[in-house]
């Protein structure tokens, strides 16, 4: 009897064991399940746009080769040449022959070639052109190595600590690095520039339309296809870098990015930021509280030779909040810096605070709305005069 007792007790503390280890097992597999949204990513991210608020993260700060995802950094400074107005979309190019011996992605461009900065834009955002990339590179620095000085710079303006570019394409070099949460910090700072998009989401078009070297342009991201919402940013791959995408889409005023890297196929990698892009519209909402450039407040300098200039935000501000969740304690709150006079347009001046309750939400730059000089005597004359005139 003794013998049978001891037999049962076994096998109960065994098979409870046995569930205990299939419950544990079942357990993680549905947390990562729940959490891994890009299993066969190395890294990974997701962020919405206005706010920088992480939605998810997979190892987003590891050093990865980023490919032709490089070209984000790229279209950054062109996109800012053509805001200062130092590059024109309709300015011709003469292609060196430097730009044209660009292997991998191209548009085919011959050495003295003329192509004007739209289509050469057109070449990079959409067929993810080397050749073109290197073109406008030398176009605004001079030489391809001087622009990637810039890109670096940038790096540090941005204040990304794992990135280091070597040239302008992504084309395999040592020593040249990036990170899923800097790619889209990168992306996040492109899409300010609102016109990019205007690039990103074309699916297929043509250059030299009409002649006898008309190139189709059709898009790399196929996403911009088949996922609705879809309309930008940069693909990539490499033999090292494997299969790489910054995708970002809009649904109902929110704007969302999503970086995958180290994808063995473009399936998978499609797939895999689908997926974190679905997490992002079914979990979470954002609420618009500013547009890019509305005005916020005024600046009214008593040495500045224009009163009442606008102080207007530098970027659309939403607050990003769970489904279902109270965003009723929402309060904002202007914090204006001391400045120095003259100031140019869209120099910052301030930060914009969000709050919901006594959690910090975002903290957004402030900017004045057009040029401030110093004041001249004669109008420090005059306000005088005129201050003097409403005392008496």
């Amino acid at each position: 009897m003794k013998k049978y007792i001891l037999m049962i007790t076994i096998l109960v503390i065994t098979l409870s064991l046995f569930s205990i280890q299939v419950m544990a097992e079942g357990g993680t597999a549905t947390q990562k399940k729940s959490l891994d949204l890009a299993p066969e990513a190395k890294s990974g991210i997701l962020i919405e746009r206005d706010t920088g608020n992480v939605m998810y993260e997979k190892d987003a700060n590891k050093k990865l080769p980023p490919a032709s995802m490089t070209k984000i950094m790229t279209l950054l400074l062109i996109m800012e040449e053509l805001e200062k107005g130092s590059l024109k979309k309709d300015d011709v190019i003469r292609i060196s022959e430097n730009a044209a011996s660009m292997g991998g992605s191209q548009i085919f461009l011959e050495a003295g070639e003329e192509m004007i900065v739209n289509d050469l834009l057109k070449g990079v955002a959409v067929a993810s052109a080397n050749d073109a990339s290197v073109a406008l590179a030398e176009r605004i620095a001079g030489s391809e190595e001087e622009f990637v000085n810039r890109m670096n710079d940038k790096v540090k303006e941005l204040g990304l600590k794992n990135t280091l570019f070597q040239n302008t394409t992504g084309l395999p070099a040592e020593n040249h690095y990036s990170t899923a949460h800097d790619m889209a910090m990168m992306a996040k700072e492109l899409l300010s520039h609102e016109s990019i998009t205007e690039y990103t989401s074309i699916y297929e078009d043509y250059l030299r339309k009409d002649s006898e070297d008309e190139f189709w342009l059709v898009n790399t991201n196929k996403l911009v296809r088949f996922y609705p919402g879809v309309d930008g940013l940069k693909t990539g791959f490499t033999n090292e870098a494997k299969y790489c995408l910054t995708a970002t889409a809009k649904k109902n005023d929110m704007r969302v990015i999503a970086v995958v890297m180290g994808v063995d196929t473009p399936k998978e990698r499609n797939a895999a930021v689908s997926n974190m892009l679905d997490y992002a519209f079914n979990t979470y909402e954002t609420k618009k509280l500013f547009d890019k450039g509305q005005a916020i407040t005024k600046l009214d300098l008593l040495k500045a030779e224009q009163n009442n200039v606008n102080v207007v935000a530098a970027e659309s501000i939403s607050t990003l909040y769970k489904k279902g969740e109270s965003v009723e304690n929402l309060t904002t709150s202007v914090e204006l810096d001391s400045v120095e006079l003259p100031l140019n347009e869209g120099d910052r001046v301030g930060t914009l605070v969000v709050k919901n309750g006594e959690n910090l939400i975002s903290e957004t730059p402030l900017v004045v709305e057009s040029d401030i000089e110093k004041a001249s005597l004669f109008t420090l004359f005059k306000r005088s005069m005129q201050k003097l005139s409403k005392n008496n």
